[in-house]
């Protein structure tokens, strides 16, 4: 394995859980214009994809309404509903302290990523971020972590992008960088390995010992 000096991470159900935030989002907004047709599972297939990916595939006259809605209750109710996964913030923090270049890839707005990561405590340990509001194409398209590659001055070959969804593995494989998945996505482990990804993490702090951080050289 070259060796891996860069790792991307997804923020949503990655890094944060914002599983309950996102769901309870998508439903607010369905049922108000589709009343009692969404239930939870019938939204999973929706965390991933853009909102106007999502929005315009239901009702593309009032997509942008409908996205209107979902970012006010999201906002409203984002410090109530985001929680930390276990292992994160300890894994983050110990990646830093050994010099990896960290970043965010996501297809949030900027705004809401700071802000999940400032409640959290991980916004000091990002080197840059790459928001949905900061390129033409979101994943995966290789063109966000294209982005965040060159503001760190790395190479897809010395990378890893890590998250929860298809678009990160395939943004990783379309980009040229390594990728994992991880097991606690709301899809599901089985759903993630399908895509093929380089590596598949139960935990968070299994990160560290593919990168053999505290392991001896020999």
């Amino acid at each position: 394995m070259t060796k891996i000096t860069t790792l991307l991470f997804d923020l949503d159900g990655t890094l944060i859980n914002t599983n309950e935030l996102i769901i309870s989002s998508f439903l607010h907004t369905l049922n108000h214009y589709f009343p009692d047709q969404y239930k939870r599972e019938d939204v999973y297939p929706f965390m991933g994809p853009t909102l106007a990916e999502t929005f315009s595939g239901i009702d593309p006259e009032r997509a942008e309404e409908m996205i209107a809605r979902y970012r006010k209750f999201n906002l409203e109710n984002h410090d109530l509903l985001v929680t930390e996964f276990e292992g994160v913030y300890e894994t983050i923090r110990t990646l830093k302290e050994n010099q990896f270049k960290l970043a965010i890839v996501s297809t949030k707005l900027r705004d809401t990523v700071i802000k999940g990561l400032k409640l959290t405590h991980l916004y000091p340990f990002f080197d840059t971020i790459v928001a949905l509001d900061d390129v033409t194409e979101p994943k995966p398209h290789p063109e966000p972590l294209l982005k965040a590659l060159r503001e760190v001055g790395s190479k897809p070959e010395e990378a890893m992008m890590i998250g929860d969804n298809f678009h990160d593995i395939e943004g990783g494989k379309n980009a040229g960088t390594l990728t994992a998945g991880v097991a606690w996505s709301v899809k599901g482990k089985d759903f993630l390995q399908s895509f093929q990804p380089d590596y598949m993490l139960d935990t968070m702090p299994e990160l560290l010992d593919i990168l053999r951080i505290g392991v001896p050289e020999k």
